[in-house]
């Protein structure tokens, strides 16, 4: 969400300054690149790039392209095939083993469901989202329709698709991908039709809610940052929890411990840290968070604090349940060996991600398989004769 909201900035500061812009989108991939489907980039006709679609290598010549897709207002879609060691369109042998699919798709900046407009209504709402992207993969030359459905958690739609039955398909598939949180590839094709959609599911950013405000805090709302998570620092003593401590974005709660969840959203990517070193805060806010949904409950210090803890909930007559216990970690953060307040802040920011992921935040070098399932990009045909699915 970090980059889409860093494209949305860019793009209104290109159009305050008159400049026209282009959005450049990978919309598939087979085998491996450092992207994946989703990722993006805002080209100007200053040459200004804002977001990537690769590690830096890719750039260079999608620049070149999404400036002529400027100069002509029509969308190109443009495949790097960067398993090809003999490339020259790039420029440089990649070896990344991987064929992408990249969109360029010109900005109207008057047309209020442009895909900068999609994206802007998209992040506007802290919920889950599918945004879908039409191209003709078999057909470059043909019309791309680019980034044109939007359809939110709470059933709202927007967009520029007005083809009656081929709408009412997109979004069909488009809420099933809403129900399972995952993206999918389809082609649909008919007499009138052979387009592939890229239906990409996005949830909203991580929602990291800080229990303490002491100074080993203050990495660990840095690296949030950096991620573009959403951060809350909550403590009970007003000189700690002062908000010039903090980066701007973070927002700053003076609270008793039974007033905290009162205050605070929780929803699917809502994640707790303890660790204020103040036994009984603590206590209070474990005891209410285990009532909760909250995935991830990570709690600061050594193992026998936290067992110390459970005993005492335990002890005040309320059971404690398997399912709970595996909501929480401690001691928090992954085993690297941390030991300064930016080590250990490093290894907690990696074992929410890993949680929130659903990985284990093993090494990678012990993977057998590709990193990212080929599977998930395999693209389903889909048959649309006479308005009906086959």
């Amino acid at each position: 969400m970090k980059e889409i909201n860093s494209i949305i900035e860019a793009f209104d500061a290109a159009r305050e300054s008159g400049e026209k812009s282009a959005l450049v989108t990978v919309v598939h991939l087979e085998g491996s690149s450092y992207r994946r489907p989703g990722a993006r980039m805002l080209v100007t006709d200053e040459g200004q790039m804002t977001g990537a679609i690769s590690g830096g290598c890719l750039e260079g010549d999608a620049l070149r392209k999404a400036l002529l897709v400027l100069n002509q207002q029509q969308s190109k879609l443009v495949t790097y095939d960067t398993s090809d060691e003999d490339d020259a369109t790039i420029g440089v042998q990649l070896g990344c083993a991987g064929v992408i699919q990249v969109l360029m798709e010109p900005i109207n900046s008057t047309d209020p469901n442009n895909p900068i407009e999609l994206l802007r209504k998209a992040a506007a709402k802290r919920q889950n989202f599918v945004l879908v992207t039409l191209f003709a993969l078999e057909e470059k030359k043909s019309i791309q329709h680019g980034t044109c459905l939007l359809v939110e958690a709470d059933g709202t739609i927007s967009g520029n698709l007005e083809d009656g039955f081929l709408k009412h398909t997109i979004l069909e598939d488009a809420r099933i991908a809403l129900t399972t949180q995952r993206p999918a590839f389809k082609n649909y094709k008919s007499a009138e039709h052979n387009l592939t959609a890229f239906i990409e599911f996005e949830p909203p950013p991580i929602s990291l809610v800080i229990i303490g405000a002491g100074n080993d805090v203050m990495p660990l709302v840095n690296f949030a940052d950096i991620l573009g998570w959403e951060t809350r620092v909550v403590d009970g003593r007003p000189t700690h929890a002062k908000k010039e401590r903090f980066v701007s974005a973070c927002q700053v709660l003076v609270s008793k411990p039974e007033h905290v969840l009162e205050q605070i959203p929780i929803d699917e990517q809502t994640v707790f840290v303890l660790m204020t070193h103040n036994y009984n805060y603590d206590l209070a806010m474990l005891r209410a968070l285990l009532k909760t949904k909250v995935n991830y409950i990570g709690a600061l210090g050594p193992k026998k604090k936290l067992d110390r803890m459970l005993d005492e909930i335990r002890a005040a007559g309320t059971k404690i349940t398997a399912e709970q216990l595996s909501r929480v970690y401690g001691p928090v953060g992954l085993d690297i060996g941390a030991e300064t307040a930016e080590e250990i802040a490093l290894s907690v920011i990696a074992e929410i991600k890993a949680i929130q992921a659903g990985k284990t935040g093993e090494s990678l070098r012990h993977k057998q398989e590709a990193i990212h399932s080929r599977h998930e990009t395999r693209i389903e045909e889909k048959r649309i004769s006479d308005g009906q699915k086959s």
